[in-house]
């Protein structure tokens, strides 16, 4: 069939490394025993031969790699249940040797961080236009709205997430910590496994007490938001338990939060009422 993607690797070029993702592990630390979960899997630019254009393929080397296998299956599940355009692509996947390759949509621009990682080197300064962080955003919530109403969640929405092509496109990309809030075919209320980034985590995601649901990703963008306007999340500069101390105990972080020349003034309301409302620590409320 015309849409059948080739599952052998001699039908793929390699063309060059464009950077390295960490396999993570949906398990809860107690079962990790003081481990952090996952390693770190290599992304290749490639050409598909067949097909003749050019992919990202995510490469695992299974016997390395700390993350179960149920783990990394629910990953390549998730990818390829999804179709939306602000959602990255999974075209296939398969086993070659030790290896599990994971073909994808190719965003030849890179992550935003990574864009905003360029622009500091260039000098330009940290952070983006709000111009920018808007357009980011609201293709970002179409992908996140896609993600909800079929009753799953991301759970580690962040910058380093959200890719860019040199077509303008915005999709939301790694899996690896994603879940269902289906199951049985009922949607489930609430999830209690702790996951995600500490510094993107939403203060009920670190308690663990009632569970929580999709309004953890929507902490996680005001977060996001923050960060693109910014160069980097609120507490990035402080140890994990550190940030996730000053997450339950202080005020939900706003631009204000940032110990520097005071130049949050160049962003309006607008995106501070949005920064806002993303950032109540009672979900309810978001």
């Amino acid at each position: 069939m015309a849409d059948e993607w080739p599952t052998v690797a001699a039908e793929y070029q390699i063309i060059e490394q464009i950077g390295q993702v960490r396999v993570c592990s949906a398990r809860p630390p107690a079962r990790s025993r003081g481990r952090r979960g996952g390693a770190f899997a290599k992304v290749w630019k490639a050409y598909c031969v067949p097909k003749k254009i050019h992919v990202a393929i995510k490469i695992m080397d299974l016997e390395k790699i700390t993350t179960s296998f149920e783990d990394i299956r629910a990953e390549v599940q998730t990818m390829k249940m999804t179709n939306h355009p602000n959602v990255l692509k999974c075209y296939c996947s398969f086993v070659h040797k030790d290896q599990l390759w994971l073909v994808t949509q190719l965003m030849n621009k890179g992550s935003c961080l990574h864009v905003m990682n360029l622009l500091k080197k260039k000098g330009l300064g940290e952070g983006l236009k709000e111009e920018f962080v808007a357009v980011v955003l609201n293709e970002a919530l179409k992908g996140l709205q896609y993600f909800h109403e079929n009753g799953q969640i991301h759970r580690d929405i962040k910058a380093g997430n959200i890719l860019l092509d040199s077509e303008g496109h915005v999709v939301i990309a790694d899996f690896g910590v994603s879940g269902w809030m289906m199951e049985g075919g009922d949607r489930r209320k609430n999830r209690q496994t702790f996951v995600g980034t500490p510094c993107w985590m939403a203060p009920e995601v670190m308690e663990q007490v009632r569970g929580y649901d999709y309004k953890a990703d929507i902490w996680s963008l005001g977060i996001t938001a923050l960060e693109l306007a910014k160069g980097y999340a609120p507490y990035a500069r402080f140890q994990p338990m550190k940030v996730l101390l000053l997450t339950l105990q202080e005020d939900p972080p706003s631009l204000r939060t940032y110990d520097d020349d005071g130049s949050g003034h160049q962003f309006g309301r607008h995106f501070k009422d949005v920064v806002k409302l993303c950032l109540q620590k009672d979900p309810s409320k978001r």
